[in-house]
């Protein structure tokens, strides 16, 4: 079964996203519409079993950038995160985005 993707498309969105994660680790990816390496990264996380929760740079640069700075993790694309009690649990960004890091550290 498919991730089920959730577009973050405002900053009160991800605010509710980072209370969320203090009952369970949350995943964010940062992606860009217009990188081969983002396209590539997305595609690798369809294995991802449960939630997407999608910023598109080029749509909603001010949540990504309220992103980078609520998490105090400069800004790149792609970027995903693993979010667990407001803390950064798992961070990559490009080729080093692991989709198996990923899942492991949403619990599954």
């Amino acid at each position: 079964m498919p991730p089920k993707v959730v577009t973050l498309d405002s900053i009160e969105k991800f605010e509710a996203l980072v209370g969320r994660s203090s009952v369970e680790p949350v995943f964010v990816l940062k992606h860009s519409r217009t990188c081969g390496i983002s396209a590539d990264i997305y595609h690798q996380l369809g294995s991802i079993e449960g939630e997407i929760n999608l910023i598109v740079v080029q749509d909603h640069r001010v949540v990504s950038n309220a992103v980078a700075e609520r998490l105090g993790v400069r800004h790149a694309s792609p970027q995903a995160f693993v979010i667990k009690g407001g803390e950064v649990l798992y961070h990559a960004t490009h080729y080093g985005i692991d989709p198996r890091a990923i899942q492991f550290a949403l619990g599954s």
